[in-house]
């Protein structure tokens, strides 16, 4: 090995001796990976193609104590530090330019138990592995909607998906949560262990540790469900929408409803003539009895006129899994995001503008609800700040040719001005775009001030800082 020289926490340089390196290297073998190495390209390549980063050095991490001396040996170098667990964040923070790259997307393990209804789960296994086999035992953790996201982000951030209204948000199933420090020491938050970390690390994001193992209570769901499409024409999107929201409104917490407003993708359940148009698709699911499922989405599927209805029961795994084509990896990506407390006329009439102005195929505005379980928690209860009822608008930009950038991103950040006045000024921080930066403490609100005190505790240096990135109280001046 030779020497390297690697970037550190303020951007500087740093010259790491070929010693150290092989020390670094004994432990963890063919998985400290520098860019020659076979390797290499693989564990850097994340969702995003935008993201294009090379880390100087990059640990494959088998377990807890690769993780935790790969975090002695960046805090004892000063450098800067990403971690990836399932690479699928919008923003891209799993990757940085010539520092260390913490790579945990090998941790996958998944274990079950049915009696106690509890998991356990590693940091790098995505929400297909947890479906897979809490799935088996008629189980799940309430996740999101794409099964090719990581469970550490979505967990770290919030999460919510199809079972939110019934079970609440990922975060809250959390259990427990074994977490590497800034200090590179292994320590466990729940309730009752470290309870001011296990606060902070369910909506905090990766500000306050690496968790290397989490604990999730399950909840009886599947393994069949009611879901599926019913697709209109988009010319009767501004009506269908009005009565969407009043359906949703009077619908059971078992269901759930979102818009999504797009160009038809050549789905074999539409016909030809509608491959290319847009559309509005009403995606739905329902995580109790069929028989149920199928009087709570009558009301729903009773609106308007539409193109098809493929709604009906399928295997909860393949319902988790059915928007994954759309959003598979290699495309260029770029979001924008606001909460609404209400799906407001005006709201809706601003959305369906954009929508005319699609800027490619693969372009899309999407419309989740966040209400029912998850409300009932606290502001307080946790990081995780939204607890009133409201509706998630997420600009999802996508697209292949570089030359497109502009384009794309121009429209979303268009929207997303466009619809300030009528957002409440909150956001999902796993849905921000790493540019948002001045956005961060705004989206925890009052939460805010609680965080910047247990990030100074638990990482004053913010070696944890390529993120959305809550600064130490004491630190302000650790920037990114």
């Amino acid at each position: 090995m030779t020497d390297l020289n690697l970037t550190t926490l303020e951007s500087g340089k740093t010259v790491i001796s070929a010693a150290a390196i092989e020390a670094l290297s004994a432990g963890c073998g063919d998985r400290l990976l520098r860019e020659h190495d076979g390797a290499y390209d693989e564990a850097r390549t994340i969702w995003n193609a935008m993201v294009d980063r090379k880390p100087g050095l990059i640990v494959r991490c088998a377990n807890a104590t690769d993780v935790i001396n790969a975090v002695q040996f960046a805090r004892g170098n000063s450098l800067l530090v990403a971690i990836r667990g399932g690479g699928h964040n919008i923003a891209g923070s799993a990757v940085c330019d010539g520092g260390l790259m913490i790579d945990l997307s090998q941790m996958r393990s998944v274990k079950v138990d049915a009696s106690a209804q509890t998991a356990l789960v590693g940091p790098g296994a995505t929400l297909a592995d947890v479906d897979r086999e809490t799935q088996a035992f008629g189980l799940a953790v309430p996740t999101g909607i794409n099964s090719t996201t990581g469970i550490a982000g979505l967990t770290l951030g919030g999460g919510f998906g199809w079972l939110t209204r019934k079970y609440g948000l990922t975060c809250d199933s959390l259990l427990s949560a074994e977490v590497v420090t800034a200090t590179g020491d292994l320590i466990r938050a729940s309730e009752t262990e470290n309870p001011d970390l296990f606060w902070a690390l369910r909506g905090g994001g990766g500000n306050f540790g690496i968790v290397t193992e989490f604990e999730f209570r399950l909840h009886k769901v599947g393994p069949e469900v009611l879901s599926g499409l019913v697709v209109h024409p988009f010319a009767d999107a501004r009506n269908v929408l009005r009565e969407y929201r009043e359906a949703l409104a009077a619908s059971p917490e078992e269901y759930s409803c979102w818009a999504v407003m797009r160009q038809a993708p050549p789905l074999p359940f539409l016909p030809a003539e509608w491959h290319g148009k847009e559309i509005l698709v009403l995606a739905m699911c329902y995580c109790g009895s069929i028989e149920e499922g199928e009087k709570a989405a009558a009301r729903m599927r009773a609106i308007g006129k539409p193109i098809a209805d493929v709604v009906g029961p399928n295997p909860f795994v393949g319902w988790q899994q059915a928007f994954d084509p759309l959003l598979a990896p290699g495309a260029r990506n770029y979001w924008k995001s606001h909460d609404f407390a209400e799906l407001s006329d005006a709201a809706i009439d601003l959305l369906l503008g954009a929508v005319r102005e699609l800027p490619g195929p693969e372009c899309e505005i999407f419309i989740g609800y966040v209400g029912g379980a998850a409300s009932r928690v606290p502001a307080g209860a946790t990081a995780f700040p939204q607890r009133l009822p409201h509706f998630v608008m997420n600009v999802h930009a996508r697209w292949r040719d570089p030359a497109m950038d502009k384009t794309c991103i121009d429209w979303a950040r268009r929207l997303f001005e466009d619809a300030k006045p009528l957002a409440i000024g909150t956001a999902y921080i796993n849905f921000m775009p790493a540019d948002e930066v001045d956005r961060v403490e705004a989206a925890y609100g009052a939460n805010y001030k609680r965080l910047a005190e247990i990030k100074q505790r638990y990482d004053p240096q913010n070696l944890f800082r390529i993120n959305h990135n809550v600064r130490p109280k004491a630190g302000q001046q650790a920037a990114e």
